[in-house]
């Protein structure tokens, strides 16, 4: 497993180490939230009885950038850390993995954004923040890198930087000029209670721009709570409840199970890959990066369901692999991991 240390030092990483995009012709442009979690070192615990945390760069954002990368594809992030020694450690970190981070900007007056993140003896994550406010909250749309954004193939984001100003605004100012670009927007809205003032705002925020996106992905439990309850089975309510007439693909995550998707031309599931899980922190956004960097070689995929069946099988490679390390950003696999994991799915 690559550690993450108190230096940033990583193992496995790119050979261009100067943190620039190589190839801007399927470039993944993330926006959003950069963080430090602190996660137990052992599993199963609250967070009052965890004996020690270990620190992993976070935030589904940056993850995705990162995931991007590691898959040898092209990726740079956009988004605000404070001005201390863990925002610098985080820019350090996304350059040290190949990912573009001319886009940062760095506060002053805010700290870096810290999430306490407790594995329940099952894998599965509870949350703990400290954003009062972080520094990712205060990022101004002045400070935009607008001809990065502009670069943009692919420009993804999530909901997590729609819930205050000044973000909200930057947020869909950036979304503005990527989609005026002829970007691909890829929305996960990620879902956070804890930092939404109230399930109604939560609501009401992640569907404001639900409309804009080509792709989104959404797990079971989303669609439960953003259609206040209904079955998250069921075709005709997803279809019905969450499907525009702009949007390209809808996808909905399964954990272990798979996926989901559906376009205006068809429909279906992808099995997942079955691994036990030690911490699922970052599958979700592994999955959403193993598609991008699909997308972003192969715009079309949209079109054509039997590439786009390929293109899920191995995002959920990608997901799967990430479950099994603990942290996310330090368990997103290369390319060549997930290649051997599908190699030995088709082999059995």
């Amino acid at each position: 497993m690559a550690e993450i240390l108190a230096t940033g030092g990583t193992e496995d990483l790119p050979a261009n180490k100067n943190g620039k995009s190589a190839n801007n012709n399927s470039l993944v442009v993330c926006f959003g939230e950069l963080l430090i979690d602190f996660v137990p070192t052992v599993a199963g615990v609250s967070l009052a009885e965890a004996p020690a945390f270990k620190k992993s760069p976070g935030g589904a954002p940056a993850n995705v950038a990162v995931g991007v990368s590691r898959l040898e594809g092209s990726s740079a992030f956009i988004g605000k850390v404070g001005d201390d020694e863990f925002g610098h450690m985080l820019a350090d970190i996304l350059k040290q993995y190949n990912v573009d981070n001319s886009g940062m900007r760095f506060d002053h007056d805010a700290r870096t954004a810290l999430a306490f993140v407790t594995l329940r003896a099952d894998g599965e994550r509870e949350f703990l923040f400290f954003r009062h406010p972080s520094a990712d909250m205060r990022l101004h749309e002045s400070e935009l890198d607008v001809n990065l954004i502009k670069q943009a193939k692919i420009f993804h984001y999530g909901s997590i930087s729609l819930i205050a100003e000044p973000c909200k605004s930057a947020h869909l100012a950036a979304m503005k000029i990527a989609k005026t670009s002829g970007s691909i927007l890829s929305y996960d809205p990620n879902l956070r209670l804890p930092l939404w003032p109230s399930e109604v705002a939560a609501r009401k925020g992640i569907m404001s721009i639900w409309d804009q996106a080509d792709l989104i992905k959404v797990s079971e439990d989303e669609i439960t709570f953003l259609t206040g309850g209904d079955d998250p089975y069921d075709d005709n309510v997803v279809m019905k409840k969450l499907f525009h007439p702009n949007l390209k693909l809808l996808l909905v995550t399964e954990g272990s199970k798979g996926c989901r998707y559906y376009t205006k031309a068809f429909k279906g599931r992808v099995p997942g890959i079955k691994v036990k899980p030690v911490d699922t922190t970052g599958a979700g956004d592994a999955f959403v990066s193993g598609l991008l960097s699909c997308l972003a070689s192969d715009p079309q995929l949209f079109q054509d369901e039997k590439r786009l069946r390929e293109a899920l099988l191995f995002a959920n490679a990608c997901g799967s692999i990430t479950v099994t390390e603990r942290g996310a950003i330090p368990a997103l696999p290369t390319r060549q991991a997930v290649l051997d994991a599908l190699t030995k799915v088709s082999a059995s």
